[in-house]
């Protein structure tokens, strides 16, 4: 099976749904990134070119802990707008990866502009990418993928369908995490708090609320036709 995670910042898949497709990766499946936007302005010092630079290395270095390929959009942070160019430039990267299963935000109860926009995006280019007269460089896909909603940071306003352990993949996740150092310096700054403790504090609380050390919530939003795979989501889903 074939994952691809979208991501609208550098590290938000890191925090919200690293330790799913570390699952994955362990079981063989083949997984991607994608992230979005370049994170330029994510650091209370360095220019927006120089900060965007360092995370697109540590974007390189976390996806490279799973092996998972690595694709970067480049757009700016916090001005992700969703035009014919932007809708083609996402239908072209999936249509390189052929995916099985995407996963994205939460378009209608995440909180951030880029976070919706994403998902957002996502949803409504998930039939296009099967479609011949839309063109781009890569030929259409040929099946429909399926779409996931992952987590919102803190939890605020997703109601969890499903729940990962992630418990054995935890070192990963951490691993991934550890590679935004850069973030460390931006959060301290704006919210007095580091990038683990965002990851560890959710985490914990989605294992506590399915009975395990460490998990990542899901939805599976409705749409038609709804494809159904052999395998659907990693042995270990919690339906609620």
């Amino acid at each position: 099976m074939r994952v691809l995670a979208f991501s609208p910042h550098p590290d938000d898949v890191e925090i919200l749904c690293s330790g799913t497709l570390a699952k994955y990766a362990a079981a063989g499946h083949q997984v991607g990134i994608a992230y979005v936007t370049n994170g330029n302005v994510g650091s209370p010092t360095l220019s927006k070119v120089d900060i965007a630079a360092i995370r697109k290395q540590e974007s390189e270095q976390a996806a490279a802990v799973l092996g998972a390929d690595f694709f970067w959009m480049g757009y700016e942070d916090e001005f992700l707008y969703d035009t014919r160019d932007v809708r083609l430039h996402f239908i072209e990267l999936i249509r390189q990866f052929e995916p099985d299963l995407v996963l994205c935000p939460d378009k209608d109860n995440d909180y951030h502009p880029d976070h919706t926009r994403t998902g957002q995006i996502v949803w409504d280019t998930h039939i296009m990418a099967t479609v011949p007269n839309i063109e781009t460089n890569t030929k259409p896909c040929k099946k429909i993928h399926e779409v996931w909603y992952y987590d919102t940071i803190a939890g605020i306003n997703f109601l969890p369908e499903y729940y990962i352990d992630i418990s054995k993949y935890w070192e990963q996740k951490i691993a991934m995490l550890n590679c935004h150092v850069s973030q460390n310096d931006w959060l301290n700054d704006q919210y007095h708090t580091e990038l683990r403790n965002y990851a560890e504090t959710q985490s914990k609380f989605r294992g506590f609320q399915s009975s395990c050390a460490y998990a990542e919530a899901f939805k599976r939003p409705k749409f038609f036709p709804m494809p159904v795979l052999e395998n659907g989501l990693l042995p270990g889903a919690v339906l609620v």
